[in-house]
């Protein structure tokens, strides 16, 4: 091969690279990666239950959670709870919980863990 096909070879590699890093980062930057539950569209949120009284409340410190849609799914998996009223705030990194119930500080760590999130610590 003389120089000038090596060249063109590499050129063509690379921009077939670049398309393909370019296409399927696209949908990351539009929310809709798969990295944060994807599937494209907006996270449909649960509504947090009206709690009769609440007993106690909480602040969990979540690491992980890299936009809305993250946050998304932590709301909806603690909503799901009953006896809990949740409230994600991502640009803290926290939820904070209201229970109308006693709930274990295990049960709440395991649901989030269960997203691929950590939990920092509970208060």
């Amino acid at each position: 091969m003389d120089q000038f096909t090596s060249n063109c070879v590499i050129i063509i590699v690379i921009a077939v690279i670049l398309f393909l890093a370019v296409k399927y980062s696209i949908p990351h930057f539009k929310g809709e990666g798969a990295c944060c539950g994807g599937g494209g569209g907006k996270l449909k949120l649960i509504k947090p239950r009206k709690l009769d009284t609440v007993l106690s409340e909480k602040t969990v410190h979540i690491e992980g959670m890299t936009c809305d849609r993250c946050a998304g799914r932590i709301h909806n998996a603690l909503n799901s709870i009953d006896g809990i009223n949740a409230k994600v705030i991502r640009s803290r990194d926290i939820a904070r919980l209201k229970l109308g119930r006693q709930i274990d500080d295990e049960k709440i760590r395991e649901v989030i863990t269960d997203l691929g999130y950590t939990v920092v610590s509970i208060e």
